[in-house]
């Protein structure tokens, strides 16, 4: 290859990635300017929320907290249930998903495209469907909890199942194994730290979820943050808001120490 070849590569590189950088102002202008975004609306939106902050929502009102034990609890209930639940479907359903382990190709199709309907389904939309059915409540909250972790957990469970050691797998189906047989000797030795990483890390999602769902009537902290927004109680929600925050980073905290000694 001649340097004018080369030359000539590096040009239309060089040209690829400044057309690239162009459209992606254009869009981005675009977008700001259909949306009504502009960087002074931003500042001034800042500080009205400083004010909000310093002025409504501060201090947090303590003598709230102890009303506030049972919505905290039912919060880590729905999450570690839709944990516990959706794990187990999916452990089942990435059995059929992953290429490596699925017994024909259209059963893997067709159970990829049932958890990505679970999964790119929103919790809020599944809180705000179940709800007609079951009411307003920690059921409704779990249900759709379980619904999304189904799905996402199962997408996650067949990728780890798609990147185990093969050669093993082959080891074991050499000896004449039946195929039950080659998953729990082959497979799932490999895929267990993989499946409690990513039910841990599912379990973390949950609890940030289940606040969000819970201002639409799925129970627990967010119905009570829900509930006091209505009635101008800033700085009870920011109490609720601050004990959410406690959750969340206890929950990271541990689901990380217990991550380091199983897998």
């Amino acid at each position: 290859m001649n340097q004018k070849h080369l030359d000539d590569i590096r040009k239309q590189k060089r040209l690829q990635i400044v057309l690239f950088l162009v459209g992606l102002l254009a869009i981005s202008v675009w977008s700001g300017a259909s949306t009504g975004f502009s960087f002074g609306r931003l500042i001034e939106g800042t500080a009205t929320s400083a004010e909000f902050i310093v002025f409504d929502l501060l201090p947090p009102d303590l003598t709230m907290l102890a009303g506030l034990i049972k919505p905290a609890l039912e919060t880590i209930y729905m999450s570690f249930v839709a944990m516990v639940v959706g794990a187990a479907i999916a452990l089942c359903l990435s059995i059929f998903a992953s290429a490596t382990t699925s017994p024909h190709p259209i059963v893997q199709v067709s159970i990829r495209a049932f958890s990505s309907l679970f999964r790119n389904i929103p919790v809020l939309i599944w809180t705000i469907l179940l709800a007609a059915a079951y009411g307003i409540g920690t059921l409704v909250g779990t249900i759709a909890l379980i619904m999304v972790s189904t799905g996402a957990l199962t997408r996650a469970f067949a990728e780890v199942l798609e990147e185990i050691n093969m050669g093993q797998v082959e080891a074991v189906r050499a000896t004449g194994a039946s195929y039950w047989q080659v998953l729990a000797q082959g497979v799932f030795p490999q895929f267990l730290p993989g499946f409690f990483g990513w039910s841990l890390y599912m379990l973390e999602i949950n609890v940030r979820a289940s606040t969000i769902i819970g201002m639409v009537g799925g129970g627990g902290l967010g119905f009570v943050i829900q509930s006091q927004i209505k009635l101008f109680q800033y700085e009870q929600v920011s109490m609720a808001v601050l004990l959410t925050l406690v959750i969340v980073l206890l929950t990271e905290f541990i689901t990380n120490q217990v991550r380091e000694r199983i897998i």
